[in-house]
C-alpha cells in the first residue's frame, strides 16, 4: 500500500504520497484535476526559468535573502539538468490561470531544495513566488515556450523549401500541361509548378519570422491584475533581463501588464500564421497526390516512393500516406485555430482563465506541423520522380495549346479550331490544318508547348 504525509496549505490538511516531490496545493490539483493530457514540458521549463530569473532579480534588488536565491537558482539549475517531468504531474485542463501549475512548480523547487541543502528552508509562495503571481508567471512561460518552439519548426520547414528547390532545378524543363478549375489549361514546366510551392512556403516562414517578436513583450511583474503590487522598483526590466542571458532571445518587459494579463493576441497572431501555413501545406500535399493518382486510372504524371503496403486486399496498391497524415495535421491544426481564437476572447476583466488551453494548443500545432513536414521531407518530396512520358503525351492531347494561335490568327478562329479537334476526337494539329487558317509550318512553329511555358531565356 502506498504512503503518504500530511502537509497543510490555506485550506488544511492533505495527505501527499510520501515519495512525491511536491506539496499540497499540488496534490490538491492532481486529485481534483483528471482531465486530459499533461501540462506541456516546454511550459514547465519556461516556469523553472522565470524562477530563476525572478530570484536573480529579487537578490539583485535586495528583496530576497541571497541564501535563499542562490538554492533557488541551484535548484532550478538541478531540474533542468535532469529527467524531472515525473515531478510535474498536473493536467492542462485544470485552472484557467494556471496558477496550479505554477505552484507545482513553486512546490517542486521547495521540496527539491531541502534535498540538496537541508539546513535551508524555503516557502513556495513567500520565495521561490517573490514578486510574482501565476497571473503574470504563467502567461510569461506561454509566451516564452512558444516562441521557443518555433525555433524547431523553422529548420525543418526550409529543409522542406530546399527540397522543393532541387526538384524545381531538376525538373525545370520538363514541360507539363497546367490546369485551372480543374481543367486542362496552357502548359507550364514541372519545374515552375514546384516553384509555386517554394515561394507559398518561403512566404510562410518569412511571416512566421516577422510576427514572432509579438511573443516577445513579457507580462511579468504585473502580478495579479496588472499594477505589478508587492514587487519592487524595476523588477520587471530586472527579470527580463535575466530571461534575455538565459534565452539568448532579446525579450523586453510588456509596456503594459494589463493587456499582458488579460489578452493573448500574440498567440493568437502567430498561429493564424501557422494556419496559413498549413492551408499552403495542404494544398501543395493534394497537388502532388493528385499528380500522383493513379497508376493507370489516375493523373501519373509523378512517382512518390512506395514507403508500405497500401492494401490489406489490394495487392501492389500504394497510398500517399505521408500526404494523408500531413493532411491531418492540417486538419488539426484548422481546428486548434479556432480553439485559440475563442480562447483568447474569453479576457474578462483583468485575466483571460483560458490560458492552459491556449498554450497546449499552440504548442501542439507546432509540434505536429514540425514532425509531419519532417516526415513528408524525408519519406516522400525528396523520392518524387517525374514521368516524362506521361507529361509530353497529356501536353500533346491537349486542346489548351491553341491558346499560343490566338496573336496569330484570333480567338475566334482559335476556339473554333479547338472546337473542331474535341468533337471529331482529333489532335489540335490536324483539326487546325483541316480547318485552313494555318499552315504545318506556321502550326509547328507557333504551337511550341516549350516556348509557351516561358520558362527559357529570350532569344
Amino acid at each position: 500500500m502506498e504512503k503518504y504525509r500530511t502537509e497543510e496549505d490555506a485550506l488544511g490538511p492533505v495527505q501527499i504520497p510520501i515519495d512525491a516531490p511536491w506539496g499540497p496545493q499540488t496534490e490538491r490539483s492532481r486529485q481534483n484535476f483528471k482531465i486530459g493530457p499533461k501540462m506541456p514540458y516546454a511550459v514547465i521549463t519556461a516556469l523553472l526559468n522565470i524562477k530563476k530569473a525572478a530570484a536573480q532579480a529579487n537578490t539583485q534588488l535586495q528583496v530576497l535573502d541571497t541564501d535563499k536565491a542562490q538554492l533557488i537558482i541551484k535548484t532550478v539549475d538541478y531540474l533542468l539538468r535532469e529527467d524531472s517531468k515525473a515531478d510535474f504531474p498536473l493536467v492542462v485542463y485544470q485552472t484557467g490561470s494556471g496558477t496550479q501549475t505554477n505552484m507545482n512548480v513553486n512546490e517542486v523547487i521547495v521540496h527539491v531544495a531541502k534535498q540538496i541543502d537541508p539546513q535551508q528552508s524555503l516557502h513556495p509562495n513567500d520565495d521561490v513566488n517573490h514578486s510574482q503571481s501565476s497571473n503574470d508567471t504563467f502567461p510569461t512561460a506561454m509566451q516564452i515556450a512558444a516562441y521557443e518552439s518555433l525555433q524547431k519548426l523553422y529548420p525543418v520547414l526550409e529543409h522542406l523549401i530546399a527540397s522543393f528547390q532541387a526538384k524545381q532545378t531538376d525538373y525545370q524543363a520538363v514541360v507539363k500541361i497546367g490546369r485551372t478549375h480543374l481543367q486542362d489549361a496552357t502548359p507550364l514546366t514541372f519545374g515552375q509548378e514546384v516553384s509555386g510551392w517554394v515561394s507559398s512556403l518561403q512566404h510562410d516562414l518569412d511571416a512566421l519570422k516577422q510576427v514572432q517578436i509579438t511573443l516577445l513583450e513579457l507580462p511579468i511583474g504585473g502580478t495579479a491584475v496588472g499594477t505589478g503590487l508587492n514587487t519592487p522598483e524595476h523588477f520587471d526590466q530586472t527579470v527580463v533581463a535575466a530571461l534575455t542571458d538565459l534565452y539568448q532571445v532579446p525579450f523586453k518587459a510588456a509596456p503594459n501588464k494589463f493587456q499582458g494579463l488579460t489578452s493573448h493576441s500574440p498567440l493568437v497572431i502567430v498561429h493564424g500564421t501557422l494556419k496559413a501555413l498549413a492551408a499552403d501545406l495542404l494544398k501543395i500535399g493534394n497537388d502532388i497526390r493528385f499528380l500522383a493518382s493513379g497508376p493507370r486510372a489516375g493523373y501519373d504524371e509523378i512517382n512518390i516512393p512506395a514507403n508500405e503496403p497500401g492494401s490489406s486486399i489490394m495487392p501492389g496498391k500504394v497510398n500517399p500516406t505521408q500526404i494523408e497524415a500531413l493532411t491531418m495535421v492540417v486538419a488539426r491544426v484548422m481546428g486548434n485555430d479556432t480553439t485559440i481564437g475563442f480562447a483568447a476572447s474569453q479576457g474578462n476583466f483583468e485575466l483571460n482563465v483560458y490560458k492552459p488551453v491556449l498554450i497546449a494548443t499552440f504548442l501542439e500545432s507546432v509540434t505536429l506541423l514540425t514532425e509531419s513536414i519532417a516526415s513528408v521531407d524525408t519519406k516522400l518530396v525528396q523520392g518524387i520522380t517525374v514521368n516524362q512520358k506521361r507529361m509530353t503525351e497529356l501536353v500533346d492531347r491537349s486542346l489548351m495549346t491553341v491558346t499560343a494561335l490566338s496573336p496569330h490568327i484570333g480567338y475566334e478562329k482559335s476556339a473554333q479550331i479547338a472546337q473542331k479537334a474535341q468533337r471529331d476526337g482529333s489532335s489540335l494539329r490536324t483539326a487546325a490544318l483541316a480547318a485552313g487558317f494555318v499552315t504545318a509550318a506556321q502550326f509547328d512553329t507557333w504551337v511550341d508547348p516549350l516556348a509557351m511555358t516561358n520558362s527559357q531565356p529570350k532569344k
